[in-house]
């Protein structure tokens, strides 16, 4: 699912109960994440739920772009995942450290409806995409 169908369909919905339930469907909708994926190296610092993110190299179109694929142990934050794998996922390092998360979010009128911990964790795994991109670079 693209960022901006997520967008579309998130302005459908009235209320943030909607909203919610959203974002939990959108977490159901993630594959899982295989076992041996979840590792130390791969779980993500600073969120108070268990976050595993993984990156791999592709190509698109004859560009290098990152893939990401993440879980969590929290229905809800799942669904967070959802909408930052749906941002950044097959885009190219370029592209990731361009992205401006913030200004989707506040299109989204995420930020304002999560509790302080969630808004910590969603910036950790923003944090780590866009380390990942810079190492990419890097190379």
């Amino acid at each position: 699912m693209s960022i901006e169908s997520i967008i579309d369909d998130f302005a459908l919905l009235d209320e943030w109960e909607d909203r919610y339930r959203y974002v939990i469907e959108l977490g159901r909708a993630l594959p899982e994440m295989p076992d041996e994926e979840r590792t130390e190296a791969t779980k993500v610092r600073g969120c108070a739920s268990q976050v595993w993110l993984v990156s791999e190299d592709a190509v698109k179109d004859g560009e290098a772009v990152l893939v990401f694929r993440g879980d969590s142990d929290a229905h809800i934050v799942r669904g967070l995942i959802a909408i930052v794998l749906a941002l950044y996922s097959r885009t190219t390092p370029e592209e990731i450290l361009k992205t401006d998360a913030e200004a989707v979010f506040a299109r989204m009128g995420l930020r304002e409806h999560l509790t302080a911990q969630r808004s910590n964790g969603l910036s950790a795994m923003l944090q780590r995409i866009r380390r990942d991109a810079e190492s990419r670079l890097a190379k």
